[in-house]
């Protein structure tokens, strides 16, 4: 039976899409005002994101202690929020629509490992929030996962599947629980 072999791991066919200055500055500016308590205001945030490359709309609320991986990977759509301590691990894109809110906590993540490889391959893909999307407190959201128009992945759920519009989701894996319909 074979096993993996970490020695034979080899990320060299990825590029994450800046090089490698701008990628080490990212790295200092994320840890320093991004992924940091200190600073409670988003514009300045949302400033460094968009000076990085990231496509953010108007109305935007970047809370505190946020992650995000690449921000030229980044769009945010207008009027919506991402919440303390989201992780966006964006190897590739990550599009978020209008009015989404990802909550305290939840995780978008576009990248993983191919778990039948020897050499344990980097596998990508992107991820889409659809307008009016909520992802809950704790949540994560897998590679190549679409979150259709107001679709809601309640806390600590996950999601491999994508999700369809005006539903709820809960559970691990996510399973549709009901329809959601706002009023």
């Amino acid at each position: 039976m074979q096993q993996t072999d970490l020695s034979t791991y080899n990320n060299h066919p990825y590029h994450p899409g800046a090089n490698a200055l701008k990628r080490l500055l990212w790295y200092y500016v994320n840890a320093v005002f991004i992924n940091s308590a200190w600073l409670p205001l988003s514009g300045f945030r949302i400033f460094l994101l968009r000076l990085f490359g990231a496509r953010i709309g108007t109305g935007v609320v970047l809370k505190p202690r946020v992650n995000i991986k690449y921000p030229w990977h980044l769009q945010i759509g207008n009027n919506s929020w991402i919440g303390e301590g989201v992780w966006i691990d964006n190897l590739t894109t990550v599009n978020i629509g209008n009015n989404v809110c990802l909550s305290q906590g939840a995780v978008l993540q576009t990248g993983s490992h191919n778990y039948k490889s020897k050499s344990f391959d980097l596998i990508i893909g992107p991820v889409t929030l659809e307008d009016g999307a909520w992802i809950g407190n704790g949540a994560i959201v897998n590679k190549g996962v679409v979150a259709g128009s107001h679709s809601l992945l309640s806390s600590g759920s996950v999601t491999t599947k994508n999700l369809d519009a005006y539903s709820i989701y809960q559970g691990n894996p996510a399973v549709k629980v009901r329809s959601r319909e706002i009023t």
